[in-house]
C-alpha cells in the first residue's frame, strides 16, 4: 500500500494500490492485470480472500486466473465458528469451542481469539474465569477453544484446480514470532496426512491451503484449529525440501493433469527465517532508489 513496502525492491515493476477496503481496490487489480497481461493472480493475506473470491468472474473476463478457492469455503476459512463445525462434521479432532450465547463449560485453562482473527492478533491462554470474563469484553467478537498443549505443526497443502490434493507437507513449528513461523521442520507424519485427505475431500479447495493443528501431549491425538485458503508464511520450506507447488502451479496453467505425490518433501528439513534489511536513498524528486 505505500513505496517504503520491502518487497518492492525486490520486484522488476511494482504498483502501489489502495488498502483492501476501498471500494477501487479491485478495479485498481483489473487495471494492472490487464495493463501487464497476467495470467495468474496470487491472493497472499486472509483479508483479501473474500472480496477476490467474489470478483473472480471479472478476473476471468480479463484473462487471469485468481488462484482462489470458492467464496463458501473462503467463508468457511474466515469464521473459526463454521471452521469448528467443519472439522467436526468431517470426524477429525478439534478442541471443544464455545462463543457467544454459548456458556463456556470447559476447564482452565483455555483459550480466547476473535472469530475471524490471524497472525495471533488478540489471542490469549485465559487462565481462570475472571480473565474470561475481561477477555470476552476486550476482544468482542470471540470464540473460546479448550487448551490443547503440545506440539503446533503446519500442513501445507497445495490441490489442483478441481480440489484434488497433489502435495500434503507437515511441518513441525519449532518456534514462532508474532503469528508467523521463525523455525519448522519437516515431518511427513502418516496419521496426520490421512487425516488432512479426509478435509480436503470434503472441502474441495483449489490452490494453496495452510491448515493448523496441534499434537496434544494427553493422548498423542492430533487437533485441528484452523484453516486458511493461501500460502503460509513458511511454505517455501515444503517448495524447498522437494513439494513444489510453484512447479506444479505452472503445470497446471499449461493444462498438465497432475496426480497426488505421497511424501514429496524429504524429512528432516529445517527452515529458519531471519530479517534482512534494505537500504534505500531518497532522491530530491520524492522516489526512493535501492543501495
Amino acid at each position: 500500500m505505500n513505496d517504503l513496502a520491502p518487497a518492492l525492491y525486490f520486484a522488476d515493476t511494482f504498483y502501489v494500490v489502495p488498502p483492501i477496503r476501498n471500494e477501487n481496490y479491485i478495479s485498481t487489480l483489473l487495471d494492472i492485470c490487464e495493463k501487464e497481461q497476467i495470467r495468474l493472480l496470487v491472493p497472499t493475506i486472509d483479508t483479501e480472500l473474500e472480496k477476490l473470491a467474489i470478483n473472480v468472474e471479472e478476473f476471468k473476463k480479463i484473462g487471469t486466473t485468481v488462484l482462489i478457492s470458492d467464496k463458501e469455503f473462503i467463508s468457511i476459512t474466515n469464521d473459526k465458528r463454521k471452521t469448528y463445525k467443519m472439522f467436526k462434521k468431517i470426524g477429525v479432532k478439534t478442541p471443544e469451542s464455545f462463543w457467544e450465547g454459548k456458556a463456556y463449560r470447559g476447564t482452565f485453562p483455555c483459550f480466547i481469539k476473535p472469530i475471524s482473527g490471524s497472525s495471533s492478533i488478540n489471542a490469549f491462554k485465559v487462565n481462570n474465569k475472571k480473565e474470561l470474563i475481561f477477555f470476552k469484553y476486550y476482544i468482542g467478537d470471540y470464540i473460546i477453544q479448550e487448551l490443547i498443549e503440545g506440539q503446533e505443526y503446519t500442513i501445507d497443502v497445495f490441490c489442483d484446480f478441481s480440489g484434488n490434493p497433489i502435495y500434503i507437507t507437515p511441518r513441525l513449528r519449532i518456534a514462532t514470532r508474532s503469528g508467523e513461523v521463525a523455525k519448522a521442520k519437516i515431518e511427513n507424519d502418516k496419521k496426520l496426512i490421512e487425516d488432512v485427505k479426509k478435509i480436503i475431500a470434503y472441502a474441495k479447495p483449489k490452490g494453496p491451503v495452510t491448515i493448523q493443528a496441534i499434537k496434544s501431549v494427553l493422548d498423542n491425538e492430533f487437533y485441528f484449529i484452523e484453516i486458511n485458503a493461501r500460502f503460509g508464511g513458511g511454505s517455501p520450506l515444503s517448495m524447498k525440501a522437494g513439494a513444489n507447488s510453484i512447479e506444479a502451479l505452472y503445470e497446471l496453467l499449461d493444462g498438465k493433469k497432475l496426480q497426488f505425490k505421497q511424501n514429496a518433501a524429504r524429512p528432516n528439513y529445517i527452515f529458519l527465517r531471519f530479517d534482512q534489511s534494505i537500504a534505500l536513498y531518497e532522491g530530491d524528486d520524492g522516489n526512493y532508489q535501492k543501495i
